[in-house]
């Protein structure tokens, strides 16, 4: 049997859910690092409080504290990375018994799938998880170039170079939390991938799930509205 011939095991409903499903990870990240300017998300908002961190670490002695706050984050990409690399040894753990799992899949779904349908499945979920291990890796190694460019930053305020580094610093540490974000909605969307073990309707309907609270957490939270209101 060639691969033309399995793909006839999904039907135009599959196809059409999984369409939504990238379609929507691609159209929110883009939304959310490129939002209109009368209304900024919350990974926007976030982006100029970094800017002035690091403009009021400048004149901050000692800078212990910065760099408390850099380790913290380079500790949260971290546990993330690693978790990823959970997930995914726990999902290719999972497509190697693909036929003691079709069996159990089939006596839920009370339907005859075969388990090329269940691995296809499961590797989807596998490259978003992959790629959101990439993304926290690159993130941790970001908040790494960060922490150096704060070290370079003069501790004379009246230092030709000072402002300029701080400003370096900041255009960093915004993009590994760019990097930080796009890992999480890479594992938002893995999960969402599982519900289509169950077919194209709740892959559907967890999809939109995810894009509302997605959209929610960004562009209509409470935190955006505090993060909004406290900018000077």
């Amino acid at each position: 049997m060639t691969w033309i011939d399995r793909l006839s095991f999904f039907s135009p409903l599959d196809v059409a859910a999984l369409g939504l499903l990238f379609a929507g990870w691609l159209l929110i990240g883009w939304r959310i690092e490129h939002p209109r300017a009368k209304h900024p998300s919350t990974s926007q908002i976030m982006a100029g409080f970094r800017h002035e961190w690091m403009r009021q670490m400048i004149t901050r002695e000692p800078r212990i504290f910065d760099a408390q706050i850099v380790a913290s984050l380079r500790q949260g990409t971290a546990f993330f990375a690693s978790t990823s690399v959970i997930a995914i040894g726990g999902t290719l753990a999972v497509i190697g018994n693909a036929e003691r799992v079709t069996g159990i899949a089939n006596d839920l779904t009370l339907m005859e799938t075969p388990a090329f349908v269940w691995e296809v499945k499961l590797v989807i979920m596998a490259l978003f998880l992959t790629n959101s291990f990439l993304k926290f890796v690159w993130a941790n190694r970001l908040f790494g170039y960060a922490a150096v460019v704060m070290a370079a930053v003069p501790n004379d305020v009246t230092h030709p170079a000072c402002a300029g580094r701080a400003d370096q610093a900041a255009e960093i540490n915004i993009a590994a939390a760019r990097s930080f974000n796009r890992g999480l909605r890479s594992v938002y969307f893995a999960l969402t991938v599982a519900a289509w073990l169950a077919g194209p309707i709740p892959l559907i309907a967890a999809t939109v799930f995810t894009l509302a609270v997605i959209w929610r957490r960004e562009f209509a939270s409470r935190s955006r509205t505090i993060l909004l209101g406290t900018q000077l």
